[in-house]
């Protein structure tokens, strides 16, 4: 299993506690408020909302928190701001960090303390662009419904690159373009899709010693921590043994 699927994995186990929990759907509704300025309160019509919503399902987010988040933010909306940062952790581990905030001034702040905190280097944007593509990623929860080889001929016509089943999970990883295509190809099969977004991920992981890795791995949970930080990218390779001691 590639490092990105195995930390979506980690993230989903780790996000069955309420804490996390909260977070996450905290995380969800900025999403909804941005997409809702940006294209409007119809998930129909606006392709951005029409993902937040589907992934507040994925996470089991009451459908009146979904809704009463579509309406404040039709009605008041926020004025947040999409902001990306880039740095090192210790050992050249690169780290890339999505925010959407409505205080640029406190999210930096933050972000720069937890770089310091864990011995990090904040880099300047563009810096590690290099490093991560951005690709469309589905995770989907495999059932008795789906035909295996039907479903991978299927949805490598619409454009999957790459297809990993661990634990009862399905991700189907795409190019940036296909993103929406693929989407269609799911919800034309009826499959429900748990969560999909555009995710950047590293062509290349770095391996380090168990020791090391769970030190980062502190400084990536510490990022997402952060009420201002969506979501946290970063190219240290995950053995199995790495993942069974952060687990």
């Amino acid at each position: 299993m590639s490092g990105h699927s195995k930390w979506s994995t980690i993230k989903r186990k780790k996000g069955a506690a309420d804490a996390k929990r909260s977070k996450i759907f905290s995380k969800i509704v900025k999403e909804i408020s941005i997409a809702v300025k940006e294209g409007g309160p119809d998930p129909e019509a606006n392709p951005r909302l029409r993902l937040a919503v589907n992934n507040a399902k994925g996470v089991n987010m009451p459908k009146d928190n979904v809704e009463r988040a579509i309406s404040k933010a039709d009605k008041e909306g926020d004025n947040l701001e999409e902001m990306t940062f880039e740095g090192y952790a210790p050992s050249g581990i690169a780290v890339f960090v999505e925010c959407l905030t409505d205080n640029k001034k406190r999210t930096v702040s933050k972000v720069r303390a937890v770089f310091t905190k864990y011995n990090g280097n904040l880099g300047t944007n563009g810096s590690l662009s290099f490093l991560f593509d951005t690709k469309g990623v589905f995770t989907l929860t495999k059932n008795e419904t789906i035909d295996m080889d039907e479903f991978e001929l299927e949805i490598i016509d619409a454009g999957a690159e790459d297809i990993e089943i661990d634990e009862g999970i399905i991700t189907v990883t795409t190019a940036k373009e296909d993103f929406g295509s693929v989407q269609k190809k799911l919800d034309e099969m009826g499959i429900e899709i748990e969560h999909a977004g555009l995710q950047r991920i590293p062509n290349d992981t770095k391996a380090l010693d168990v020791d090391t890795s769970l030190k980062i791995m502190k400084m990536i949970d510490a990022f997402e921590d952060e009420d201002d930080v969506q979501n946290v990218y970063h190219n240290l390779e995950l053995s199995d043994e790495i993942v069974a001691a952060i687990e």
